[in-house]
């Protein structure tokens, strides 16, 4: 049983924590040199070692205990008209403290573009048209190689189990050029709480408190291995969704795996699509019609997949996302995950040989 005392030190000690985060995420070269790439990579790796083996979402199920605890304490708070502020200030105070220390200081590092010396993230109508034409005419003969008809959707032959183990393929193949991507210790599984996801248009995330990466099992399959490649960069400290989804690209399509290229390329197909139909709408629909019949089947597979779902909430828990993404310096908020697509087209255009969208 803690003492009052002790619930005063971890109340106080909240305020003391949101000021010293303010002001260390003013320094991104102090974070990425001590703690991205200094304890972190250490802690990232013991929490994968520590949860990684168990079969089932240790996390979920932390949440879901959690949730069901907070409510208990609620109603009996109701109850008997009482509210201990303090022992709720001590709560906030420690989950705190445990999302910056395990995982959320990485939200403030230097971006990635810098690290990789992309010069710059703007683009035009033409760069986007261009780049946009390239990963078309790439994915229509990435499809071609799989189906052999241009009017058949591809369809994964692999278990979920097996895309989580071939994941790390990419990220070994990646490496060799940028350690930064070095990954070990998988530690990818399904979450136990996916309907829910589901409902709330969510197709993964990373516990940040056990650094599993959570994919939602009821996602598409032509989905999972850029979900999975997405989420494993978050574990390995990409906290930003452009920097995660550029790095979840490249590892997808960097995988020997030809299932795992068609996922990535389609990934960053429907981004450049949708920043195409939003400032050319003639354009997009020119370039839309180039692509092949079985990949616009996949498309709407997954398009009529998320449409089921749709519902009142969702829309207010991804302004609560967008909220969060805010608050932890990602301006954009939720549509920082299209910021992606400035950074590919910059990438290709200096470093060419190594998307080889034209091959």
């Amino acid at each position: 049983m803690w003492s009052k005392h002790k619930y005063k030190i971890l109340s106080v000690f909240l305020p003391i924590q949101w000021i010293i985060v303010q002001y260390i995420s003013s320094f991104p070269e102090f974070i990425e040199y001590y703690y991205s790439t200094g304890i972190y990579p250490y802690i990232s790796a013991f929490l994968r070692i520590i949860f990684g083996w168990i079969p089932f979402s240790f996390g979920d199920l932390v949440y879901i205990i959690g949730g069901v605890f907070i409510l208990r304490f609620v109603f009996k708070s109701i109850k008997n008209k009482k509210f201990p502020i303090l022992k709720i200030l001590s709560f906030l105070s420690i989950v705190y403290f445990c999302f910056h220390f395990f995982w959320g200081f990485n939200y403030f590092r230097i971006p990635l573009h810098k690290t990789l010396k992309i010069k710059e993230v703007k683009y035009n109508v033409d760069d986007l048209e261009t780049f946009t034409i390239d990963v078309v005419n790439k994915l229509n003969r990435i499809h071609l190689k799989i189906t052999h008809n241009d009017t058949v959707k591809v369809v994964l032959p692999y278990s979920r189990k097996d895309i989580y183990k071939q994941a790390i393929n990419g990220y070994k193949n990646l490496e060799s050029t940028y350690p930064q991507f070095n990954f070990k210790f998988r530690s990818s599984k399904n979450s136990i709480i996916s309907l829910p996801m589901t409902y709330l248009g969510t197709s993964g995330y990373l516990n940040p408190f056990t650094n599993e990466a959570q994919v939602n099992s009821m996602n598409p399959l032509i989905n999972y291995p850029s979900t999975t490649c997405h989420e494993m960069a978050h574990q390995i400290g990409y906290a930003a969704e452009n920097e995660a989804n550029f790095v979840g690209f490249m590892t997808a399509i960097n995988n020997e795996d030809i299932y795992f290229k068609y996922s990535g390329y389609y990934l960053v197909l429907r981004y450049v699509l949708n920043d195409l139909y939003r400032q050319d709408k003639e354009l997009y629909k020119q370039t839309f019609s180039k692509i092949n019949i079985g990949i616009v089947k996949n498309m709407r597979e997954s398009q009529e997949f998320w449409l089921s779902y749709q519902n009142p909430i969702e829309p207010y828990t991804k302004k609560l996302f967008d909220y969060f993404l805010k608050v932890n310096k990602q301006k954009e908020g939720i549509k920082s995950y299209n910021l992606m697509v400035g950074m590919i087209i910059n990438y290709n255009k200096q470093n060419p040989e190594v998307l080889k969208l034209l091959n």
